[in-house]
């Protein structure tokens, strides 16, 4: 009995032992669980926090955007002026001589980016300089001076389809919910600001003349661009980029003027030679300089396909120019431009557009599997 009584005794003190190892084990895993959950928590937290400091970016990137697209539409202003002296490509090799001077010292400060630079960035880069700055400006300079202005302008508009055309091919870009749908709202407010509530072109031999061409040249040549700088601007600053642009392009302008022949007819008075110099320099600063830097700044945090449709703010900016310079009211047709293009943007800025956001979402998405395949394999264990 004693034995028994003994073995019970030792069997209960194995069974106690038993208990409070179990007992102890959940205790464990309790408090195992429970330091492990807020963890979680915090990681999903930063997660969070960091898609919506994302898009908060990605907005400001839109709006900058839409401000250096903006500036673009007082170039006209100067540049009709300076064609009653200088050709075309005259205007544009200046225009680039004048910015070089502040770019050089820029891209000399920032040499160290062009290391490791592989062809298809270089190519990038002629795009941008050789397409985008010299050729596509001479275009459009040139189709201010001939043919139909109505039909440059409208052609114009066509840029966003070249750029989204050419986003998805090269960068394999996303478009945002009803891109399409707002691209259309945005170039029917286009055509309002450009033609009001009447139909333009009478026949379709009207449409298509040199004026139309060029025009339609420069903004397949500016399309293009918009996809090659969201492509630079992920590899080195928009600084570096915005340099580049105007430095590669000058042996292609110097080429292009000394084969053109024009003479050099500036005014003889003294100061016409001044106010022709003060245009250049503010058509160099303002609608060039200044506004490529503000592009390219917001071109970092935004699609190209959206980047594009966030120039549609040029012509609007177009028509107060007009406004103001030449005594053109405003019609009712154009303010109702003004309503399509602007709700436009502001549903696709809500939407953010941007790459690092997308990125960002990813790699939220990833630690989310893997947490939870962690907590499969605690139940497992």
């Amino acid at each position: 009995m004693k034995n028994a009584s003994a073995s019970s005794s030792v069997n209960g003190v194995g069974a106690g032992t038993g208990k409070a190892g179990l007992q102890a084990g959940r205790s464990a895993g309790t408090l195992a669980g429970g330091s492990a959950a807020p963890g979680g928590a915090s990681g999903k937290a930063a997660a969070l926090a960091g898609n919506a400091a994302a898009k908060g970016t990605a907005k400001t990137g839109f709006w900058l955007v839409v401000l250096g697209a903006a500036l673009w539409g007082v170039d006209p202003l100067f540049r009709v002026i300076l064609l009653k002296s200088l050709t075309s490509a005259q205007i544009v090799l200046i225009e680039h001589i004048i910015i070089a001077l502040v770019a050089v010292p820029v891209l000399w400060k920032n040499r160290s980016e062009l290391k490791g630079l592989g062809w298809r960035h270089a190519g990038a880069l002629l795009f941008i300089s050789w397409g985008g700055s010299a050729i596509a400006t001479i275009l459009f300079t040139m189709a201010l001076s001939s043919g139909d202005l109505n039909a440059v302008l409208l052609l114009q508009k066509m840029q966003p389809l070249f750029a989204i055309l050419l986003a998805g091919l090269l960068l394999k870009e996303k478009l945002p919910r009803h891109f399409f749908g707002l691209l259309a709202v945005a170039l029917a407010g286009t055509y309002l600001l450009t033609f009001g509530f009447t139909v333009p072109i009478g026949h379709w031999s009207d449409f298509v003349q040199i004026g139309s061409l060029l025009s339609l040249g420069a903004a397949a040549l500016w399309g293009g661009s918009t996809v090659m700088g969201r492509l630079m601007v992920g590899k080195m600053k928009y600084e570096t980029v915005t340099s580049l642009r105007f430095i590669l392009a000058l042996p292609l302008l110097l080429a292009i003027a000394w084969n053109e022949g024009a003479g050099w007819n500036l005014p003889a008075g003294g100061w016409q030679i001044a106010a022709v110099s003060l245009n250049m320099l503010g058509q160099a600063l303002l609608p060039g300089l200044l506004s490529l830097l503000v592009y390219y700044k917001g071109l970092t945090t935004t699609k190209a396909s959206v980047a594009t449709l966030a120039e549609l703010s040029f012509p609007m900016v177009g028509v107060l120019v007009n406004w103001v310079a030449f005594q053109q009211m405003i019609t009712t047709a154009q303010v109702c431009g003004f309503v399509l293009i602007w709700a436009a943007l502001f549903i696709i800025s809500r939407q953010g557009g941007s790459p690092a956001a997308e990125t960002k979402a990813g790699n939220s998405g990833n630690s989310g599997n893997a947490g939870n395949a962690g907590k499969v394999g605690k139940a497992g264990a």
